[in-house]
């Protein structure tokens, strides 16, 4: 394993967590997601995170639901970067860049990460699943 590798896997914290497709998990998530960045130390980054969280994982839910099948949440704080993905099971949905029009009445979540996050973007498989992604950097 190359050493620069290894000693960035051992300064990063993450945070994985499987959750119900429902709208109950999506909320669990947001608030999971908030306590653990809080334990973190990291309280100045949790009003832009928890929105992010609360998009992605309501997308999942609203979008990326399969009957019978979690969504799964992941945080990862590495250096000066918050990376947040969540993984469905609906890797044929996936979300267009720049969203919908802010005067559209829905549609407007993955606008909302767009302006908070540095970076987003949306990974395939393995199949069925998808994750979408965001990075946002640490104040």
């Amino acid at each position: 394993m190359n050493p620069e590798t290894s000693q960035l896997m051992a300064t990063a914290r993450h945070f994985t967590l499987q959750l119900s497709s429902t709208p109950r998990g999506a909320r669990l998530a947001r608030l999971l997601a908030v306590e653990q960045l809080r334990s973190w130390g990291l309280e100045d980054s949790i009003g832009a995170a928890e929105q992010i969280v609360a998009e992605l994982a309501n997308n999942a839910v609203t979008h990326g639901h399969v009957p019978g099948r979690d969504f799964r949440l992941r945080t990862i704080v590495t250096g000066s970067a918050l990376r947040i993905e969540v993984t469905d099971t609906r890797g044929d949905r996936v979300p267009l860049a720049g969203g919908r029009s802010p005067a559209a009445e829905t549609g407007r979540g993955l606008l909302i990460v767009e302006a908070l996050a540095r970076t987003w973007g949306v990974s395939s498989g393995p199949a069925p699943q998808k994750t979408v992604w965001a990075e946002m950097p640490l104040s």
